[in-house]
């Protein structure tokens, strides 16, 4: 099986090309977010690498998010596109998945975490159970201070990857103490290679019907519906004062 692999949910970007398991290429890039100028030419230069023509391609994969709106949509919007032209079967993972797949052969409950600002975070539990990467807790948006008191109330070891674990890294250590592992830097960042790897044993879904994971809505689309409902609230209370 030919794929490529797309990653764009964060600031790290990611494509790969793997055959029947082996990676044959792969660029990673890390904090710059031009996902939608760099992208492209960077899922052009590993076909290249690999000396693939688009023709060649079986399968695309794709982080689905959560994680940034706009990196998600941009890889989703590529691999559809993709897919749907090459008459070729489309696999969509978890970005969360991605990043605890890093830790693969790892005993422990894995707790791959995205910073989601205003003290929030995506994230879920993994665990491999025979060389395969089993969710626990699905992806969710949740508060930090909530996720963390859910997993108390759990029993076992967590380890704790992603880049953005640094951010809550002391406040794990407080409460989890020796309950707490941290994953190497190494394995911080979400790679297409892992996504491709993932992908062959997950189910494809239709190109047109396929709609990534963003679990909560942007900030602006949440601020616009704030402001107008605040609107059509103050509205209705001032019909209803002028009906009395």
């Amino acid at each position: 099986m030919k794929i490529l692999a797309i990653e764009s949910s964060n600031q790290t970007m990611s494509a790969a090309v793997c055959e029947n398991g082996r990676l044959l290429a792969e660029v990673t890039t890390n904090g710059n977010l031009q996902h939608s100028t760099q992208l492209m030419p960077a899922v052009d230069h590993v076909m290249k690498l690999a000396g693939w023509k688009p023709a060649d391609l079986e399968c695309i994969a794709v982080a689905k998010g959560p994680g940034s709106y706009t990196g998600v949509r941009i890889g989703a919007t590529i691999a559809k596109t993709l897919a749907w032209t090459l008459a070729i079967p489309l696999v969509p993972i978890s970005s969360l998945k991605v990043i605890a797949g890093n830790c693969e052969g790892a005993a422990h409950k894995l707790v791959p975490m995205i910073d989601a600002r205003r003290g929030n975070c995506y994230t879920a539990v993994y665990q491999f159970e025979d060389n395969l990467l089993v969710e626990r807790i699905a992806d969710t948006h949740i508060a930090s201070e909530e996720w963390f008191q859910r997993l108390l109330a759990e029993e076992g070891t967590y380890l704790f990857v992603g880049e953005d674990v640094s951010k809550y890294r002391e406040r794990i250590g407080e409460l989890f103490k020796e309950r707490a592992l941290f994953a190497g830097e190494s394995q911080a960042l979400p790679r297409a290679s892992v996504l491709a790897t993932l992908s062959e044993s997950a189910t494809a879904e239709d190109p047109h019907t396929f709609v990534p994971s963003y679990l909560k809505k942007p900030e602006a689309e949440e601020k616009w519906e704030q402001q107008h409902l605040s609107n059509r609230r103050e509205d209705y209370v001032e019909r209803v004062d002028s009906s009395i």
